[in-house]
């Protein structure tokens, strides 16, 4: 292959990525009080050696009881921000553009390690109080949430912008807001979830308008000159919940604020829908957005060929690879891909022996 898509740079705003290879945010669950630590390192550290372009720390609570569940990073003191100054640097020390998934997981935080079932948890566990746009639980068995009020809902969006101040004093270059898979920013903006009456729930344009506030003030806050990405979640594969068309919609706001790409993902507002799981399934999306609304986006959701994440690219489909479960399995993915498409790249020179 004569001119790789995959491996060419992209720029946005100042900063630059050496390739199109993201490692999508991935939750560790291996946090205590929110502090990263030796695994964060190495986990993070290794997928910036391993040759990509941008490494997105998994979502990262914006205040305690934002997080998944207690196992979960967080970013809303200073010891926070110390212990992730060194992880940040080692990454950006690679080569590789350091990024952090900002997040509240609203009506779907609260629960138990993934490995533990994922649950919620009870009482005796340290159940804490979840918080969601209606009183209504994610599902049978679940917490009911606290339906946010208007004075609350202004204090998540300072909570939001105290965690992009922190998070630019660790020496984050990107920060991505998470408002998919059914967490606090995406049930405000699916009707399956917000049930409100008042400026922030009914018509699309009151549904959005929580998730555009935070993007906005983030924004407003966040240097003109570094990037800043949204996770969305394209469709809710229910009938009458989210879907591309409003997310077509949504898109065109988020641009007009000053963001730079939409990662589109899907799923996650309601625990049964019928998603249709393989290779490229999301891709469509990507597309669908990026012609839609005009603005970059990112494909994920199990793009595991080399060749296959290179069509999406040159076919215009996005601009930029995002990739979660493959980068669990070979860290070096990046560099086993080059050599796939016949593109030369530089192996870390502590690695230099694996060419000769």
């Amino acid at each position: 292959m004569n001119q790789s898509r995959l491996f060419s740079p992209l720029k946005l705003r100042s900063i630059e990525f050496k390739n199109r290879i993201a490692v999508s945010p991935m939750c560790m669950y291996s946090a205590v009080n929110g502090l990263p630590n030796e695994w964060h390192m190495v986990h993070l550290g290794s997928r910036a050696v391993g040759g990509a372009g941008l490494v997105i720390v998994e979502a990262t609570g914006v205040r305690p009881d934002g997080r998944i569940s207690p196992g979960c990073l967080g970013l809303w003191n200073q010891e926070q921000l110390e212990k992730f100054k060194p992880i940040v640097q080692f990454i950006k020390n690679q080569g590789t553009v350091a990024g952090i998934q900002l997040a509240h997981a609203g009506r779907k935080s609260s629960t138990d390690l993934a490995w533990k079932g994922g649950k919620p948890l009870t009482p005796e566990q340290g159940a804490w109080t979840t918080v969601g746009p209606s009183a209504l639980p994610f599902s049978e068995g679940w917490h009911t949430p606290h339906a946010l009020t208007v004075p609350e809902i202004k204090q998540l969006l300072q909570d939001f912008v105290h965690s992009a101040d922190l998070a630019l004093q660790a020496g984050f270059q990107l920060i991505e807001l998470h408002m998919a898979h059914g967490y606090l920013m995406h049930e405000f903006l699916s009707p399956l979830s917000n049930h409100r009456t008042d400026n922030y729930g009914g018509n699309l344009e009151n549904r959005m308008r929580f998730p555009l506030e935070v993007a906005a003030a983030v924004r407003k806050f966040w240097p003109a000159e570094l990037p800043l990405f949204v996770r969305i979640s394209a469709t809710d594969w229910v009938e009458d919940g989210w879907d591309l068309e409003q997310s077509i919609v949504f898109a065109k706001e988020l641009k007009n604020l000053g963001v730079d790409l939409i990662d589109c993902s899907t799923g996650g507002s309601v625990p049964k829908a019928k998603i249709p799981v393989g290779p490229g399934y999301q891709v469509p999306f990507a597309e669908g957005v990026r012609k839609g609304a005009d603005i970059a986006t990112g494909a994920v959701g199990m793009i595991t060929d080399p060749y296959n994440a290179e069509e999406i690219l040159q076919s215009g489909k996005a601009d930029l690879i995002l990739m979660a479960r493959e980068m669990l399995r070979d860290p070096y993915w990046p560099l086993h891909a080059a050599k796939k498409l016949g593109v030369d790249v530089t192996w870390p020179k502590q690695y230099g022996r694996v060419n000769t």
